[in-house]
């Protein structure tokens, strides 16, 4: 797992690169982050024991997880991703199957096109790496699914890179801390970024760094409770000071899922993922009575490549 060894080195400036906005980083005079050392104290004494966080962790384990993990609850990815784990420890393994025993295996974490971007990336590490895992961020970030987030995140924590590492839990306390506001934008800005990338430390802390500001996100301070007196930036945090503005930007709505589109497909794809052989559309008719609605996320299933429908009517996974 990764501790706290040693002190900040000098930050790095961002500039935006030429294709895609990648940033690129250059070193420039030292100037102190005052939440280094009591976030990575903070961290070195209550960081969650995750398997992907393990010292004998593969690259391949941590990405699979950063995919699972994706709007996902840790404790819900746990159970998923160990049974992937040891049923596909290698992305050769993953890659030797048919797109739709990922999706099977996935199970109930949510928005299955994960599974389907997991089993094309193994593909892809499998054709263009030789089955490894590429430690460069741009190879990363240009495997199927794999966005910004992800690739930095792998990135540092499977081979160790410095990169702003940027998830929600990490801007929400960026936010907080050092911008004054109770929230980040909905998405994520060229300031963030720049203000992530002049807080990163030095190659030796920067993975620490990054993961250390995520679980601070995830266990201390939360979307719905900033718990203040167990926070250990609490006497740097600008948000408090300036007494807990209230939030003033858009609505944040909550997302519903009872009788959405998004569980009608939940429930269609689980009777292909209970079947293994084609499903008849009967079956698939009695697990949800609003006909337009079940036809949509059933059309809504195959266009996204999550179900075959065969000339005989019936369905399956995607082979």
């Amino acid at each position: 797992m990764f501790r706290h060894k040693g002190r900040p080195a000098a930050p790095y400036t961002v500039s935006e690169g030429e294709a895609g906005g990648i940033p690129h980083y250059r070193q420039e005079v030292p100037k102190a982050n005052p939440l280094l050392d009591p976030i990575l104290t903070w961290y070195a004494a209550n960081a969650r024991d995750l398997p992907w966080r393990a010292s004998g962790a593969t690259a391949w384990s941590i990405l699979v997880s950063e995919i699972m993990l994706q709007q996902t609850p840790v404790a819900r990815v746990l159970p998923v991703w160990a049974e992937w784990m040891e049923r596909w420890p290698t992305p050769a393994a993953l890659a030797a199957e048919p797109p739709g025993e990922a999706v099977r295996h996935w199970g109930r974490l949510g928005y299955p096109r994960r599974a389907l971007n997991l089993h094309a990336c193994a593909r892809a590490i499998v054709d263009r790496h030789g089955g490894e895992v590429p430690s460069d961020h741009a190879a990363l970030l240009a495997l199927p699914g794999v966005g910004e987030y992800t690739a930095a995140a792998v990135a540092s924590f499977a081979f160790k890179g410095r990169h702003a590492v940027l998830d929600t839990n990490v801007r929400r306390v960026l936010a907080r801390a050092v911008s004054g506001e109770e929230y980040p934008p909905k998405a994520t800005t060229a300031a963030e970024r720049a203000l992530a990338a002049s807080l990163l430390p030095g190659p030796e802390d920067a993975p620490v760094w990054a993961v250390a500001v995520m679980e601070l996100g995830a266990l201390v301070c939360t979307a719905r409770t900033a718990r203040c007196a167990e926070c250990p930036i609490s006497d740097l945090c600008a948000w408090r000071l300036a007494g807990k503005p209230a939030y003033d930007g858009p609505a944040r709505k909550g997302q519903s899922y009872a009788g959405t589109d998004r569980q009608c497909r939940g429930r269609l794809l689980a009777v292909l993922r209970q079947a293994h052989g084609p499903v008849p559309k009967a079956a698939l008719d009695a697990v949800w009575g609003d006909a337009p609605q079940r036809e949509r996320a059933l059309d809504g299933l195959v266009a996204d490549g999550l179900a075959e429908v065969l000339e005989d009517g019936t369905y399956r996974l995607p082979l």
